[in-house]
């Protein structure tokens, strides 16, 4: 019998490349003698690697294998640098030559004696279901974000399209789907309602190709076949009721995906990361500061703040009283931005996210709400300020604020915070209030639940073993 071979293939960006790796690592520890192997896009396979000796050299680091597939654009791709003629040229380009490049991987490993016996393919990575399917092969969907995302989808392509755009425009307005709380509006993806912007709706096409793909699974399941598998990046015991209301899905909720919790000493010799961290001496900055003390403030890898938002976040800060270390990309720079640091503040370019949440100096977490730094925040311990930007960041703070772990900060339209709504929010999550003290014991809590699903014998552990036992019982 030939071993396993897992491939899992991920799009290229940071937010999707942290959890597909995560998940490659667990797979290959879990699952003694099979092979795994993750493909990126070739530009973030060079980010990855800078030393290439050619763009698409595969890559060993022991436990896992790297081989690039091209999405047509091998020198990288931006959504929010250019505007929707330049995101439909690139999802024209992502669906004509993905495809062709990822056939061409599995051609190429199978000639190397490594035939991949699953296919696992990470949210917008659609086409890779295809072509799995195409030459029978098992696969499975790899959902990066919460469950409630997973079915707050899927009912909405199964019978809920027309009511939420029919309510777009009132934000209050309540849905309420198969086995999930009420939701408003404002709580729902930014993609059903912002439908004037060309790169939200060319990324949304991806999503929706998703779960077309998904339904001709189901469909498949309809006849007597294994309902689809869905590994979702979240812990059962915070998202039960999610989980159980897309009954048509054989659902794993094995998360959470945090390569640095897996990691052991001695490892992490590939990095991975898409951007240079900063070479400043940030943890050792935090070592002077008192524990609790440290405001962190990051909103990702790809939200860029304008110039007017951030001078107004760095008065709100400045207002709190309290140090802050502060991400802001080298690509969210402006040329004559004051980059200065202090006793009480630093910015840095790029950092250890993990490691940073992970310090005791560290009081709470200003952030995007994307799913990767909730999870982390969730699994630091760290209390979070939520200021959602776009796409699923607008459930993911609902789901903050329902698990009692932050506050969700009052933005307005065009998702500005001002400096005072972001004091207040700060006061409200560090401050000696009874409110802010009870948030800080819930966000303990929930640290010890994330904790407890990764260990032997976890909810997490014991559900990505039946996955691997599934897919055994095929082989």
């Amino acid at each position: 019998m030939a071993p396993q071979h897992f491939l899992v293939v991920a799009f290229p960006g940071q937010g999707h490349i942290n959890p597909a790796r995560a998940l490659a690592e667990r797979l290959a520890r879990t699952t003694p003698g099979a092979r795994v192997t993750l493909s990126a896009a070739v530009s973030a396979h060079r980010l990855m690697f800078p030393s290439l000796a050619s763009p698409d050299e595969e890559i060993h680091d022991g436990a896992i294998s790297y081989i690039p597939y091209s999405d047509g654009y091998d020198h990288g791709f931006r959504l929010f640098a250019g505007d929707g003629d330049d995101a439909r040229r690139y999802n024209e380009a992502f669906a004509r030559v993905g495809p062709e490049t990822f056939s061409a991987v599995l051609d190429r490993l199978a000639a190397r004696g490594r035939p991949v016996t699953c296919v696992v393919y990470a949210l917008l990575m659609w086409w890779a279901a295809e072509v799995a399917r195409e030459r029978g092969l098992p696969r499975a969907l790899y959902w990066n974000q919460p469950a409630t995302m997973l079915a707050v989808y899927y009912h909405y392509f199964h019978g809920y399209e027309r009511t939420v755009a029919e309510h777009a425009g009132d934000p209050e307005f309540t849905v309420a789907m198969p086995g999930l709380p009420p939701m408003a509006i404002r709580d729902l993806p930014s993609f059903f309602t912002d439908l004037t912007d060309g790169r939200i709706v060319e990324a949304f096409g991806n999503i929706r190709s998703t779960f077309q793909q998904l339904d001709l699974d189901v469909d498949q399941g309809s006849t007597g076949r294994r309902k689809p598998m869905v590994l979702v990046n979240t812990v059962e015991a915070l998202e039960a009721g999610a989980i159980a209301s897309v009954p048509e899905l054989d659902v794993f909720p094995i998360g959470p995906a945090v390569l640095s919790l897996f990691e052991q000493d001695g490892d992490n010799a590939i990095v991975g990361d898409l951007f240079e961290h900063d070479g400043k001496g940030y943890m050792e900055w935090l070592d002077t500061k008192p524990a609790r003390s440290v405001v962190y403030v990051s909103f990702g890898s790809m939200t860029a703040s304008s110039r007017r938002q951030k001078e107004e976040m760095k008065r709100g800060l400045a207002a709190s009283g309290r140090s802050y270390l502060w991400v802001v990309r080298k690509d969210n720079r402006d040329d004559d931005e004051d980059g200065d640091d202090d006793e009480r503040s630093m910015v840095v370019e790029w950092c250890d996210q993990v490691r940073v949440l992970s310090h005791p100096a560290v009081g709470c977490f200003v952030t995007h709400c994307g799913w990767n730094s909730t999870l982390e925040s969730m699994a630091c311990g760290a209390p979070v300020v939520a200021v959602p930007q776009w796409s699923d960041q607008d459930t993911n703070a609902r789901l903050v604020v329902e698990w009692g772990i932050g506050v969700r900060a009052t933005i307005d339209a065009d998702r500005f915070l001002d400096a005072e709504e972001l004091t207040r929010c700060v006061e409200m999550v560090m401050g000696d209030t009874e409110e802010g003290a009870a948030i800080r014991r819930r966000s303990t809590a929930c640290k010890a639940k994330v904790q407890e699903a990764i260990t032997d014998g976890g909810s997490s552990e014991n559900n990505l073993r039946t996955f691997q036992g599934h897919f055994a019982n095929d082989v």
